[in-house]
């Protein structure tokens, strides 16, 4: 398990673009941009186990639409067959550690199908993430459309 999680956090990190990253970043911001990543990846590949590593027990999501989730109802919805992300990909991320606690911002492009029909959706989006026993672990996430 902890070899799928490692290789998972290698692949992330080869992802990452030049764009997302900062020669002034710390270990542990470049490790939660790394986990930013894995999460697009979990979520794109209905990963529930996965995105049940990266996500708090306590996890509070706010959904674009308003809508509020417990960390049961974000992997049930991560994993919902009639939905079919194609891209989802951050840009513009920025990472703020505060001791054993970290807010990342940025700016999120997804592509899909749901039940039949493509979407496209850009938004802003803020994680709070909680190191826990040496792992982090996102507690919140809010995101926003933007405007088209």
């Amino acid at each position: 398990m902890k070899a799928l999680i490692v290789a998972c956090f290698l692949l992330a990190a080869s992802l990452i673009s030049p764009a997302q990253t900062n020669s002034g970043m710390s270990g542990d911001e470049g490790t939660i941009l790394v986990l930013e990543n894995a999460w697009n990846k979990a979520e794109m590949n209905k990963d529930g186990q996965a995105l049940d590593e990266l996500l708090a027990n306590s996890l509070v999501y706010v959904d674009y639409d308003g809508s509020l989730m417990d960390k049961d109802q974000f992997v049930a919805s991560a994993k919902n067959s009639t939905v079919q992300s194609l891209q989802l990909v951050n840009d513009n991320v920025h990472v703020h550690t505060y001791g054993d606690s970290a807010v990342v911002y940025g700016v999120y492009h997804e592509k899909g199908v749901e039940k039949g029909h493509s979407y496209t959706r850009n938004g802003r989006f803020v994680d709070t993430w909680v190191k826990v026993s040496n792992t982090w672990q996102c507690v919140a996430s809010q995101s926003t459309l933007l405007s088209r």
